[in-house]
């Protein structure tokens, strides 16, 4: 806590929750055990919120505590008042709130979309020389926000692709039906495509691999994923996992340089064959 912060009693009544809060208040287990631990030693770290125009005070930390003070009937929570402006309330709110036990998949991603609106919104640089602390440009509004957060760049774009899913999907990957990394690649289909993709995970029983997800973002983006082409795609799943492809090694030392190792093979030919996946599909979309 700051040394200049004043806590003070502020009447549950007056306090709301943060605008689009995207982090779940669940009455569950967890809830419980919350409201018995504030009922024999009281809330420990105050909540905090900022005052609003129309005076009422709004939530930027401790909204599972406020909860728990409502149902134990309590009038008043001790609060630490904050004058900060919107953007900068919503990056606190973020970031207070990743220090929480459970978190769905996708109040992650709700979550990580509105703390780099909020960097945006306060005029985050990319193409400078250094930031204020003397790193080099190139730095991106999601490598900043990995910094204080539990999740690498890259994960975070991916977490964030999860916004583009429809309300079913994103349920699958909160459930766990769905992994995040396929589901980042599926946010790129429409959503008719999206949707038929749900009854045909319903009706097969499956879930895409990483693979299939990108092939049919790569179908979708050139127009020729049909109906037909996903239920076959999400059909090979079952084949797929029952065998695994060798290949010779001694006819593949004859197309690479004796110091390759097989994994540096492996990427070059995955390489070509995304070359060539590519070209297939141009010939399709000639014939269209």
């Amino acid at each position: 806590m700051n040394k200049k912060d004043e806590v003070r009693q502020i009447p549950i009544s007056m306090l709301k929750p943060f605008p689009n809060h995207p982090f779940y208040v669940r009455d569950d287990e967890m809830m419980n055990q919350l409201v018995e631990s504030i009922r024999q030693v009281g809330i420990l770290v105050p909540v905090i919120a900022r005052p609003t125009e129309d005076g009422f005070y709004e939530l930027i930390s401790g909204h599972r505590r406020t909860h728990a003070c409502r149902l134990l009937g309590y009038e008043a929570v001790p609060t630490i008042i904050r004058e900060v402006e919107i953007t900068e309330a919503t990056i606190m709110m973020v970031d207070s709130n990743f220090q929480r036990e459970v978190i769905l998949p996708s109040e992650k991603a709700k979550a990580y979309k509105m703390k780099l609106d909020a960097i945006k919104c306060q005029g985050a640089r990319t193409d400078l020389t250094s930031d204020r602390s003397g790193r080099k440009s190139g730095v991106t509004s999601r490598e900043l926000i990995a910094e204080n957060s539990p999740d690498s760049s890259t994960q975070i774009h991916r977490y964030i692709r999860l916004n583009e899913l429809i309300p079913e999907l994103l349920t699958y990957v909160d459930e766990g039906k769905l992994a995040l990394t396929p589901a980042a690649e599926i946010s790129y289909l429409t959503e008719k495509e999206q949707e038929v993709l749900k009854l045909t995970i319903d009706s097969e029983q499956a879930s895409p691999s990483r693979s299939q997800a990108m092939r049919m973002k790569k179908l979708s983006e050139a127009r020729l994923l049909t109906d037909d082409m996903i239920l076959n795609i999400m059909c090979e799943q079952k084949k797929a996992d029952s065998w695994t492809l060798a290949l010779p090694m001694n006819r593949l030392a004859h197309y690479f340089p004796s110091n390759y190792t097989p994994q540096k093979m492996q990427e070059i030919i995955f390489g070509l064959l995304d070359r060539w996946l590519a070209v297939q599909l141009k010939k399709q979309s000639g014939k269209r």
